[in-house]
């Protein structure tokens, strides 16, 4: 196997930032080891970033809101002198493949988002303090904060200067952040966006590009002001006591990933892997007081960073399986019984779990494979596991008996998991997105909720694509991973990823639908990547040598 990208981070070994906590305020500093570059051939210079640096920075993110609830503002700014963050990093960029490319902007992405959301979702507002320059990615750091201040001097700017010195977009949600989070009028981020140096100052503040322009000599002081400030505003306990997210026990080889709730097998030759969930083993715990005491290793969120690491697992380190296949197996039961406790509760963690599945299951939305589940029998697709079979291009479902088969016949469970607590990029419910055409039928679903529906019924409700007896399911599952494997990955990803978002555009589909959408097209064009092009020449003095044909 090649060098396997690791998504578990030892907290107490992070290389590119570190955390202050103080009371309800936590101060966030990114200070990029040079020589820390996930890979051989570039330094991460003027606080540049790469794959590593982002991995860090969503660990971070994620153990503030489970380890650290107490914190209502989180100071983001820069352990460097005269630069906050620089971006991307460049050589990083100019000489990874395309795939990895891809799949780099598409965490970072899911990152931005993560704690851009935390205000929202955690009582975490997040504030980039932003003294030196600040372009390209570093400014979309700060962008998907909550509050951006910019000390006033000559040295601190924010840019997108991707389109003049790179041939190539800001990737990580600027463009799209700038036009419909700060609302900048469109000719002056079609300004912004075409300058290499950057707006500084009053100019920052009256284009909306940042919300406070301060004096380099009362900076520092004001954020810590505005930080206790916001801290007051912010209405959460001031008690809460978090939990510690341990390493997760798993083995990955050269035919899969194991967790103890999660099961990865890859099928080479098929270019596809099977994800099998399990059902819990033991009853639900009867209070989020002893959930709490459970802590990392509670079923319900336990299942939850297992599936996470799988699938990001998956995206960076298997890039050739191009179909996933979701299975399991449990008792439906225990599964709904597990999601009710956090469901019906107001506590800080099952909150927490809520969005953090919330968030998982997005990731699978967005992913650039072909997502396949089987219902079998002995299967547990309930409550927020049945958002699986919604999230997916296609779900077969066993119909009756099957000779040999002990296990219970398959079937669908519904709970208010999935009438609108776990949405999509676009706001909507996967059943919303699912029945577009047909709004009646969510209300027929929701009469079924709580039901064991077997295959009969989940088809005649829509919850399937086709039901398979004993004697069709083998060939005709068999038929279609054979053909999905065989089609071109290029045209399946761009076929699913239309597909698959249904309905009204947000900033989040935008960012992954649109900006990605030409960023993974722009990635391949030799103005951008080809021998001559920017990002290989950058550094070089010499500008790209562009094919100049609009198309």
């Amino acid at each position: 196997m090649n060098k396997v990208i690791d998504f578990q981070v030892d907290a107490s070994k992070y290389r590119h930032w570190r955390v202050e906590y103080d009371g309800p305020v936590a101060n966030l500093i990114m200070d990029v080891d040079e020589a820390g570059g996930l890979f051989e051939g570039y330094e991460l210079k003027l606080n540049s970033y790469d794959l590593g640096v982002d991995i860090e920075l969503n660990d971070i993110v994620q153990r503030m809101r489970f380890e650290h609830p107490e914190v209502k503002v989180v100071v983001m700014q820069s352990g460097k002198d005269k630069v906050f963050c620089a971006g991307a990093n460049i050589r990083m960029l100019g000489s990874a493949s395309h795939s990895h490319k891809v799949n780099f902007c598409k965490f970072t992405n899911e990152t931005r988002n993560a704690y851009e959301a935390a205000e929202k979702e955690s009582g975490q507002k997040y504030i980039a303090a932003i003294k030196g320059s600040c372009a390209g990615g570093g400014y979309e750091l700060a962008l998907a904060c909550n509050h951006i201040m910019l000390t006033n001097d000559s040295a601190s700017a924010v840019g997108l200067p991707e389109v003049p010195l790179l041939a190539v977009l800001p990737g990580t949600g600027g463009l799209t952040r700038v036009t419909d989070k700060r609302k900048v009028r469109r000719d002056l981020a079609d300004v912004f966006c075409s300058i290499e140096e950057g707006v500084k100052g009053k100019r920052a503040k009256d284009w909306r590009l940042v919300d406070e322009v301060i004096p380099n000599s009362t900076f520092d002081r004001t954020v810590r002001e505005r930080a206790l400030e916001f801290a007051e505003i912010i209405r959460k306990s001031n008690d809460a006591k978090g939990i510690a997210l341990g390493p997760l026990s798993r083995a990955i080889s050269e035919n899969g990933a194991f967790y103890e709730f999660v099961e990865v097998e890859i099928d080479r030759d098929g270019r596809r892997a099977t994800i099998t969930l399990k059902g819990p083993d033991e009853d639900a715990p009867d209070s989020m007081e002893e959930l709490h005491g459970q802590g990392d290793q509670a079923y319900i969120l336990k299942l939850c960073r297992e599936l996470e690491d799988a699938i990001l697992h998956l995206r960076l380190n298997e890039m050739e399986i191009g179909l996933w296949i979701f299975k399991s197996h449990g008792d439906p039961k225990k599964i709904i019984a597990h999601e009710a406790l956090i469901h019906n509760s107001d506590h800080w963690l099952a909150n927490e779990v809520r969005h953090y599945w919330k968030r998982t299951l997005k990731r699978i939305d967005v992913t650039s494979r072909s997502l396949a589940a089987f219902v079998e029998n002995g299967s547990c697709f309930a409550g927020i596991l049945a958002e699986i079979l919604f999230a997916v291009d296609r779900t077969y479902m066993m119909e009756g008996e099957f000779e040999g088969d002990n296990r219970p016949e398959a079937s669908v469970a519904l709970t208010d998991a999935n009438f609108g607590l776990y949405p999509m990029g676009n706001d909507l419910s996967r059943l919303n997105a699912r029945f577009l055409g047909e709004p009646e039928m969510i209300g027929r679903a929701r009469e079924r909720a709580g039901e064991s529906l077997e295959a009969e019924e989940a088809e005649e409700l829509g919850l399937v694509t086709m039901i398979l007896d004993d004697i069709d399911w083998e060939d005709e599952v068999r038929i279609f991973m054979e053909e999905r494997s065989s089609f071109s990955p290029d045209a399946m990803t761009g076929m699913e990823a239309n597909l698959r978002f249904a309905g009204p555009e947000t900033m989040e589909t935008r960012i992954f639908g649109r900006l990605t959408a030409w960023q993974n097209w722009i990635f391949n064009r030799p103005n951008a990547v080809g021998k001559d092009g920017a990002l290989r020449r950058y550094g070089t003095g010499m500008r790209g040598d562009y094919n100049m044909e609009r198309v």
